[in-house]
């Protein structure tokens, strides 16, 4: 009998009482070269109601990416604003940037589990696995 592929995922856990938002604004600076706001981030932000249309319009009227990640990491004043911010991220398919707003900009995580799957008959799992960091 052929035995599938196996690998191991590793996946950050934020608890439910850790904050985001202190993570995102030590990071700020950094995540402005990591984050790319001109393709679907905006209009996914506006979509999950994190920014409103006058807020996204201040946004892209900043002359430089680098202006427009500050401007709009600025208007994050929230935990529920931060968890949605994640999630437009993942939605948009810049899963390296959480990874680096989660991982503390990189730093080993205390909170991490490895877990091994059988890719061929957990498909459902892994993508959980990977998926539900964030609430959707």
């Amino acid at each position: 009998m052929h035995k599938a592929p196996c690998c191991t995922v590793v996946c950050a856990v934020i608890h439910a009482d850790d904050r985001i938002l202190p993570a995102i604004t030590t990071l700020k600076y950094r995540l402005a070269d990591y984050t790319d706001p001109d393709f679907g981030l905006l209009d996914e932000l506006l979509r999950l109601e994190v920014l409103t249309r006058r807020q996204i319009s201040d946004v892209r009227s900043e002359r430089t990416v680098y202006r427009r990640n500050d401007a709009m990491i600025d208007l994050l004043t929230s935990e529920d604003q931060c968890v949605k911010f994640l999630n437009a991220l993942q939605r948009t398919g810049q899963q390296h940037v959480v990874n680096y707003i989660t991982q503390n900009g990189g730093q080993t995580h205390n909170d991490v589990i490895s877990c091994q799957l059988n890719v061929a008959h957990s498909e459902q799992l892994r993508t959980l696995c990977i998926t539900s960091l964030l609430p959707i």
